[in-house]
């Protein structure tokens, strides 16, 4: 077995992201709806389609001022909101980590996301400068845990399935990256998943 790739997945790996409660609440408490009422507005937003790039970040804020009867102000706060917790706060370890892999291997990441977020996670966080290689869904127009997305990735850093380390939170994503012969790694906590691709990488 030879690895010559690490990537990662970003959100509750590169980035630590709060409960979504944490952001919903206080507008759900703003706005004087019940859970139940703001949970169905909501669910009025296409979410799934905004994934795989079929809604634009201004056509995903008209969704939500809609859904939710926002104002133009409200619309611009609650994105600027959304954006603060999508983003989350940078594992520094992990970040460090990935940065030491290189030039050793290639890196890169997947990440399942929305127009906007290359934007917003480069201001905060520089992980074009940080990765070989990012594949957002919403660029790609696929998004994990289907087949297609993790053999984009592959294309982009130029490795086969099993030359890949890949990790990400969700088991899910995980099992669909194992079936294709990736080598995954469900991230529980950053010194865990450090030695899991150490253990990997080790011998190279």
């Amino acid at each position: 077995m030879t690895i010559r790739a690490v990537a990662f997945d970003i959100g509750d790996v590169l980035e630590r992201i709060d409960p979504i409660q944490s952001f919903t609440g206080p507008w759900r408490d703003r706005l004087g709806m019940s859970q139940q009422d703001f949970e169905a507005a909501l669910a009025l937003v296409d979410a799934d389609r905004a994934e795989c790039g079929g809604l634009s970040e201004a056509e995903l804020a008209r969704q939500y001022a809609a859904a939710l009867g926002l104002s133009a102000t409200q619309t611009a706060e609650f994105m600027a909101g959304m954006w603060d917790w999508y983003c989350g706060e940078l594992d520094t370890e992990l970040a460090a980590f990935a940065a030491s892999l290189r030039p050793r291997f290639r890196t890169g990441i997947l990440s399942n996301s929305v127009d906007g977020a290359r934007r917003e996670e480069q201001a905060r966080y520089q992980f074009e400068q940080l990765v070989d290689v990012i594949v957002y869904s919403h660029e790609a127009g696929v998004a994990k845990p289907d087949p297609h997305a993790f053999r984009l990735l592959c294309e982009g850093l130029g490795v086969q399935a099993d030359e890949l380390v890949f990790l990400d939170d969700l088991p899910g994503h995980i099992d669909a990256a194992c079936a294709l012969g990736i080598h995954g790694i469900v991230h529980v906590g950053t010194p865990e998943s450090i030695a899991a691709v150490e253990a990997l990488t080790l011998s190279v």
